[in-house]
């Protein structure tokens, strides 16, 4: 099988030949048609998240067909069309996983990063953390929900008031990009009310949002015409994290969404004062995948995408990097 291999952190990815995986006790084989393209992966390829199991096949928003079944696998069938997100492998056992919190497993693997993942025609994956997709979709399409629409989903969750759990108001977001575009379609649809900060002078990046449904745009340093009731950080830049809470109404939450954020800079307690609050998501449950991958098609959420070959994910990344990118970049795996 191709594959795209990442030998050592700041490399770029080497197209290799590779022996077909085998699934074992518990996992299933997937032929890959899609893989997504997350920031997530650029942290990895870049060195900003320590000890990658190397050689690594990056990608965790692999969309593919069931080939093969290890033993003891129920619940799939060959030709299943299915999803395979960053969560890869769980203890089952620690205080986390017994407590619904599986997201926080000490032990935990992560695909392509300590498992390889999907920038490649094939791969194995725990049946446990696969999920069935929806035939709404075509696998370019479903795979940008694997990552940007779980946590997205995850963060939006967070950004609720839990006393008001069913309350929306007006909601910020921090980077307008894979995640975004698709948290915007939810919030919309719970009732919020999208602010978008972008990069200053990206007006791309504001169009963009503006068409998927933000009733104000403009840079990260530009107050807001209303207080935000939340705000959600997608972009791995600390400095956001004090001029979103300048932007919150008192009570206000904010979520760091991303695996990876530059340091954050020092800041007056008074902005957070008042009952201001910050968060961060890590990772996602396979309860998240469920719910998230049940209410997509109900809202409808409809995913942006760029599709690129498989060899050309170096070039993917590049584009991400340099922010060069109209919602999410999609690898293809061709015939």
């Amino acid at each position: 099988m191709r594959a795209m291999l990442l030998e050592a952190p700041g490399r770029p990815l080497r197209r290799v030949e590779r022996p077909l995986p085998r699934a074992a006790s518990g996992e299933v084989l997937i032929r890959l048609e899609a893989c997504g393209v997350c920031r997530t992966d650029l942290h990895v390829v870049d060195g900003e998240l320590p000890d990658p199991t190397l050689p690594l096949v990056p990608g965790h928003e692999a969309v593919g067909r069931i080939a093969a079944l290890g033993d003891g696998v129920t619940g799939f069938r060959l030709g299943d069309r299915v999803g395979v997100p960053w969560l890869g492998w769980t203890c089952g056992q620690c205080t986390y996983c017994r407590s619904g919190r599986e997201n926080l497993c000490e032990q935990a693997r992560f695909t392509g990063y300590t498992r390889d993942g999907g920038y490649a025609e094939y791969m194995v994956a725990d049946a446990r953390f696969v999920f069935p997709l929806s035939q709404d979709y075509g696998a370019a399409e479903a795979a940008p929900l694997l990552c940007a629409g779980l946590i997205g989903y995850r963060s939006l969750k967070m950004a609720h008031d839990p006393q008001r759990p069913d309350a929306a108001g007006a909601l910020g977001l921090y980077g307008f990009g894979a995640a975004a575009h698709i948290v915007a379609q939810l919030a919309r649809h719970q009732g919020w009310r999208l602010f978008a900060f972008v990069k200053p002078g990206d007006r791309a990046a504001m169009d963009f949002a503006r068409v998927m449904g933000a009733e104000w745009t403009g840079g990260s340093d530009e107050t807001p015409p209303a207080a935000l009731d939340a705000a959600i950080i997608y972009a791995p830049v600390g400095a956001l994290v004090p001029a979103a809470l300048r932007a919150l109404a008192p009570g206000g939450r904010l979520v760091c969404a991303g695996i990876h954020m530059s340091d954050i800079p020092s800041f007056p307690y008074d902005i957070l004062w008042r009952e201001r609050s910050i968060h961060s998501v890590a990772n996602l449950t396979r309860a998240d995948g469920e719910e998230f991958l049940a209410l997509a098609p109900r809202v409808p959420v409809v995913t942006t995408v760029e599709t690129l070959p498989l060899e050309q994910a170096n070039e993917a990344l590049a584009r991400l990097r340099d922010g060069r990118l109209t919602g999410a970049a999609v690898l293809t795996m061709g015939p």
